[in-house]
């Protein structure tokens, strides 16, 4: 089952800074694939993936953000065109910065001689989440919560036209639902 944990976020200047490089490349990768469709036809997530590689060597900039958010980008685009294909929204749009300013980025994990790695780490007891690129991030909210042990799927960052941050947290947790069996059979119902 998944579940979605919304935190305030209080990043300080220079993550400011960071995150709004990020949310320009995400729109940027996004609009440039939008355009190489619309120009080309339509190709896959997975190809636009691989020519992401040779536009981060022309556009040198793109190497500073966190790339798991330039690939989500491709698939977020992937999936409005299935959306259209699908006749349930309107042909994909280029992306404006002054309506809607978020991305995603995917959580990975690793280990290496016997200790666990993640780029995304929530610690509640501290109040800090760690993300790709950002580093700690001061958070507030879920007083009642002492910490999210389930694996974490992604992360999306959104700055509100207020200027205030949230991060939304997709965690997949494993609770245990118990089966309720009437007593009754069916054959009391022919």
């Amino acid at each position: 089952m998944y579940r979605s944990y919304k935190f305030r976020m209080y990043p300080n200047a220079n993550q400011k800074l960071l995150v709004a490089k990020i949310f320009g490349c995400v729109r940027f990768v996004y609009n440039y694939f939008l355009g190489q469709c619309k120009k080309n036809g339509y190709k896959k997530a997975y190809d636009m993936c691989k020519d992401l590689k040779s536009l981060q060597e022309e556009y040198e900039w793109l190497k500073e953000v966190d790339s798991c958010s330039l690939r989500c980008a491709i698939f977020n685009l992937e999936d409005a065109y299935r959306n259209f294909f699908e006749e349930r929204n309107y042909y994909p749009v280029f992306k404006n910065k002054y309506i809607h300013q978020s991305y995603r980025t995917n959580c990975i994990r690793s280990s290496y001689k016997g200790k666990n790695y993640s780029n995304i780490e929530i610690d509640l007891k501290n109040k800090k989440i760690k993300l790709p690129k950002l580093g700690q991030v001061d958070i507030r909210g879920y007083r009642s919560l002492e910490s999210i042990s389930d694996r974490i799927i992604n992360a999306t960052i959104t700055k509100e036209i207020n200027g205030k941050y949230y991060v939304s947290v997709i965690v997949e947790e494993s609770e245990i639902i118990k089966n309720k069996v009437e007593e009754k059979s069916i054959s009391n119902y022919s």
